[in-house]
């Protein structure tokens, strides 16, 4: 046990001692698990670049790469160059590019290993004049380039798109164009305003229920071209009646921080696979999970599981789109990082009293590998702040 001075909610400092017990590290395949299981993937920065970290990028690649293998080494598959890895919050195209190349030659090197990576539009910006053809262009240029490297397709949503259509057709017109293209089937992500406000109204209404027609629609047309969508709405109900309307064959991936443990479980009606941010903080409860759900073990599963869920939703609570800023968080209390610093200096974007309750959380469901050192790294943060 480990004790330290933390910051409160209500401006004081109190003594906190941690009490939770580390859930070992256990080397894993995705074959132990019941459930297609993705993580989607943090970056590591480069804390010693002489950058502007607000306008250019610099990146640990050597750090970065090591966690992928980590997360293959615990069975998870990795969601390359999503929104967890800062994609249009710090990672731009260029770097997003390399980031991809590079993760698939490393996973080239292991046959077990499962990845698929995120292409969008996020190289257009959304201006004036902006085409429905400029966006399906765009998509194509990074469809081509993860298809050109033998690479799977995570077919992330389009600020541009949002931007510039004028209703459901649009959205059909662009998604009948990819998915009647692409090479093998794809992951469609439907992420939600709470995680990116310049997607509101995707699929061409506030309305999600009525998003959820036409995206149905869309899948639909060409349900040989899709394996699963990931749905990021932060809603179970939701996500489980698109579920029971997707055609056979499609997975759900869920994507609900908040709900993960029942959704992956799920009951005689069905169940949801996962395409999750979290995973990437709480990598060894998920796959000690997961292992423990596809042995017959249910309630060990839940018992793992559930104790990371007020975790997540801490580190997920709005304004959800800083929930990276929790995640490398973990990474560095969890000596998987000696820093604590973020592309786009996105480290900023939690207050300090927020970190501190992440601390007790991740205590708390026994997701901090070694308290001692976790404790000793939360102490030298707080004090380069100012709190001692």
């Amino acid at each position: 046990m480990a004790k330290l001075l933390l910051p409160t909610g209500d401006r004081r400092i109190e003594t906190y001692e941690t009490t939770g017990t580390p859930i070992p590290l256990a080397r894993r395949s995705a074959a132990d698990f019941p459930r297609v299981a993705f993580a989607a993937a943090h970056v590591v920065a480069d804390p010693y670049a002489d950058n502007d970290p607000w306008l250019t990028p610099a990146i640990d690649w050597d750090r970065t790469l090591a966690f992928r293998h980590r997360l293959w080494d615990l069975g998870l598959g990795v969601a390359e160059a999503m929104d967890t890895a800062q994609r249009g919050m710090g990672l731009a195209w260029p770097e997003a590019q390399e980031l991809i190349r590079r993760a698939l030659t490393d996973a080239k090197s292991r046959p077990e290993a499962l990845i698929a990576c995120g292409a969008g539009t996020d190289h257009l910006a959304p201006a004036p004049g902006l085409t429905l053809d400029a966006v399906i262009a765009a998509y194509e240029e990074q469809i081509g380039f993860v298809e050109g490297l033998g690479g799977r397709i995570i077919l992330m949503a389009s600020r541009a798109l949002a931007a510039c259509a004028a209703g459901p057709d649009d959205y059909l017109k662009v998604y009948d164009r990819i998915l009647g293209q692409v090479r093998q089937p794809v992951i469609i992500h439907w992420l939600g305003e709470m995680f990116d406000p310049a997607l509101e109204g995707y699929w061409g209404s506030n309305d999600h229920w009525a998003a959820m027609d036409t995206c149905l629609k869309a899948i639909e047309a060409h349900p040989d071209k899709v394996d699963g969508i990931k749905v990021s709405l932060l809603s179970k109900e939701k996500e489980i009646a698109m579920r029971a309307r997707l055609p056979n064959g499609v997975r759900m991936y869920t994507g609900d921080d908040f709900n993960y443990a029942e959704l992956i479980a799920g009951d005689a009606d069905g169940h949801s696979d996962a395409l999750l941010g979290i995973f990437d903080a709480i990598a060894p409860a998920a796959s000690a999970a997961l292992a423990a759900l596809g042995s017959g073990q249910t309630e060990t599963f839940f018992k793992l599981l559930e104790p990371t869920v007020p975790l997540s939703r801490h580190i997920f609570k709005a304004p959800t789109r800083f929930y990276k800023t929790g995640v490398v968080f973990m990474a560095y209390l969890n000596g998987l990082q000696d820093h604590f610093r973020m592309i786009g200096g996105q480290e900023s974007a939690r207050s300090l009293v927020h970190l501190a309750d992440l601390f007790r959380l991740a205590d708390r469901a026994g997701v901090l590998a070694d308290p001692d050192d976790a404790a000793a790294r939360m102490r030298r943060l707080l004090a380069a702040q100012g709190i001692a």
